[in-house]
């Protein structure tokens, strides 16, 4: 009994941490609120050209004598200085690189990126997106493709490269692209709309629980997880999606005219080789061999946004931390209490 209680003692004592822990949490965070504690973020730029003379002469240096090294780093060296020389300045090619989730949440770093490489961006410049994407929010998806679109608005040339897969929402904004390369095995396609909820209706009806939705408007709600599905609803919803899908097919005939919409907007996935024969993408290619290919002309530059967390986040995370780290010494405390007694 005496254990017992002892027990009963620590998990009073651990809640009562916890919550006072969270009191705190949240007495701080609503006065940081209140003083407005947003940070801005930052940009950051990695050359990577710099990047692959370094891997490449780390190599050199692993893999040649001596004097072989020093010969080809004296030549190297005298073809730099012939090329400062020169009185056109080097091409530069911005590398962004946008993983979606269902959500396009990296939009909004996106925008970050775009807005600051046309400060500075020339027309004999490039961008290039590495893109990874299973697609996601209609919406979302259409704003990521709009962010593409302002660079191809200032005519700077825009290179979309996909190594895994780019679909739907992912291929929506890689039509936006002057040339598309793909890797053999990468997905491309699913040219479609969807939309799937699970309802609730008879399961409610069959234990007696009313459910009451109220709308204004004949088509404020056609479907959904709690009502009754109606014919008339289903098929107001059905055409929404198929009004969509109309405008995802535009968005694709505007920027790839050469698209048989008839036979690729059907909602299926090919691979890289498949949709090259269907010009969905222009060649066959990983990203890595086409940076490599710009590398010998061109200066590389990946440029990154990162989201600055507000304080209260970072004090937010700090606490839940400190909470977690607490309590695991409380419990690593009773499972010795608990060992010992056994």
């Amino acid at each position: 009994m005496e254990f017992l209680l002892e027990i009963a003692g620590f998990t009073i004592k651990a809640g009562i941490l916890t919550v006072a822990i969270g009191a705190v949490v949240l007495i701080i965070a609503s006065a940081l609120r209140r003083q407005g504690d947003e940070s801005p973020g930052h940009l950051s730029v990695i050359d990577l050209s710099d990047h692959y003379h370094n891997l490449a002469d780390s190599l050199r240096r692993e893999t040649m004598d001596p004097k072989q090294y020093k010969a080809f780093c004296k030549e190297a060296k005298q073809k730099d200085k012939e090329r400062e020389k020169e009185d056109t300045a080097a091409k530069r090619v911005f590398v962004i690189e946008f993983h979606g989730d269902i959500a396009a949440t990296a939009v909004a770093d996106l925008r970050e990126q775009v807005s600051a490489i046309l400060t500075v961006a020339e027309k004999e410049d490039e961008v290039l997106v590495r893109l990874e994407s299973n697609g996601g929010m209609v919406h979302q998806y259409g704003l990521a493709a709009a962010q593409l679109v302002r660079l191809r608005e200032k005519s700077i040339p825009l290179t979309v490269c996909i190594d895994k897969v780019a679909a739907s929402g992912g291929y929506l904004m890689a039509c936006v692209a002057n040339k598309i390369t793909a890797s053999p095995f990468a997905i491309v396609g699913s040219i479609g709309v969807i939309a799937m909820f699970p309802n609730f209706h008879r399961l409610l009806k069959k234990y007696d629980v009313d459910y009451l939705e109220l709308t204004a408007g004949e088509f404020k709600r056609t479907l959904s997880p709690l009502g009754e599905i109606t014919e008339k609803g289903r098929d107001k919803f059905q055409s929404e999606l198929e009004e969509t899908h109309e405008l995802f097919k535009h968005f694709l005939a505007k920027y790839r005219p050469s698209l048989n919409l008839a036979e690729i907007a059907t909602g299926e996935t090919w691979y890289g080789s498949q949709a090259l024969d269907k010009h969905m993408i222009d060649e066959i290619m990983t990203s890595d061999d086409y940076l490599m290919c710009l590398g010998e002309e061109a200066t590389l530059f990946k440029v990154d946004f990162h989201a600055g967390k507000s304080v209260r986040e970072k004090l937010a995370s700090t606490l839940t931390e400190s909470a977690d780290h607490l309590m695991m010494r409380w419990w690593e405390r009773l499972e010795e209490r608990v060992r010992a007694r056994s």
